[in-house]
């Protein structure tokens, strides 16, 4: 039994005539008949009566015929639903971001999407870069902000800054705004177990170290931690340029190596031609850029403005 076949049904019961329902359903008569047949098989029962003028439902098919309206009525409810969720989903972008870029990015990204004319419904979702990764090659989100990818992933890749990362420490600490790497390999830190691999790697040429005392994945505890006590870490330096952290902990920048991160957009390869995710590209590349000329990703001091402008 299928939607087609009650649709053909109800339509033979309504005309009262195999030629006035193959007329209302503009369908051949002999594929008409040849539909209802298959559906009196399958059920086993004799749904209509031929008479000389026109048909008569059985009692059999009086049962079906009250079912079979039923029926079709909640498979369009559910056909409307699901094209209302498919427009839906054609305007809303879920976009991933790691938990240093998400207080400083996500702001200026929704006010961009709510006072724009792109239509674009923003929804985030906030994880480190490897779970970013896993989720989109999933389709759990559409688009991420990653650090540092793999080039050898099935995606598009577009880079969109580089970030140093800085020495942070509180203030009772007593540490210059200065480091080299000897001094940096003195200095306790707690960390995130990815940006210690991204760290080390580079520090490893040279010969440098961290003193890591702990790794704990969550950028908002490390930070809680280093502004409220004697704690250092190492963090791509937007962590700490918002003006209430920058006031209360010494920002370090450290001499003899370039440490930095990658920050890259990344999408799938079948949706980069996407008409949503290209204008959420755009706003993306242009609150990129309006950070950083406030200062928000360099040792420069950061300039306020509002978001968006």
């Amino acid at each position: 039994m299928n939607l087609r076949a009650l649709r053909y049904f109800v339509a033979i019961a309504d005309a009262g005539s195999f030629t006035a329902a193959a007329a209302a359903v503009a369908v051949a008569q002999p594929a008409l008949t040849r539909q209802l047949r298959e559906l009196e098989s399958d059920l086993g029962v004799q749904l209509l009566l031929r008479l000389p003028r026109g048909v008569r439902l059985t009692p059999a098919g009086v049962t079906l015929y009250e079912s079979a309206q039923r029926m079709l009525a909640e498979a369009a409810r559910v056909r409307q639903l699901l094209a209302n969720r498919q427009a839906d989903s054609q305007a809303a972008v879920v976009l991933g971001a790691s938990p240093t870029l998400a207080r400083v990015l996500l702001p200026g990204l929704f006010e961009s999407c709510q006072r724009g004319v792109s239509g674009i419904q923003l929804r985030a979702r906030e994880a480190f870069t490897p779970a970013l990764l896993d989720w989109l090659e999933r389709g759990m989100i559409d688009m991420a902000i990653v650090t540092n990818p793999d080039a050898g992933r099935p995606l598009s890749l577009f880079p969109l800054l580089g970030e140093p990362f800085a020495l942070v420490s509180h203030p009772s600490l007593h540490i210059d705004p200065v480091v080299s790497i000897r001094q940096l390999a003195a200095v306790p830190l707690l960390v995130t177990s990815l940006h210690r691999g991204l760290v080390e790697r580079q520090l490893l040429p040279l010969g440098g170290r961290l003193n890591v005392r702990a790794e704990i994945d969550s950028v908002d505890s490390i930070r809680e931690l280093v502004l409220h006590g004697p704690w250092a870490t190492v963090m791509p330096i937007s962590v700490f340029k918002d003006p209430s952290a920058a006031r209360s902990v010494v920002i370090s920048e450290i001499t003899g190596v370039q440490l930095n991160r990658l920050l890259v957009l990344a999408m799938r390869i079948e949706n980069r031609d996407s008409s949503p995710q290209l204008a959420l590209k755009e706003i993306i590349e242009a609150e990129f850029m309006r950070l950083a000329r406030r200062g928000m990703f360099s040792f420069a001091a950061a300039v306020d403005d509002a978001p968006g402008a």
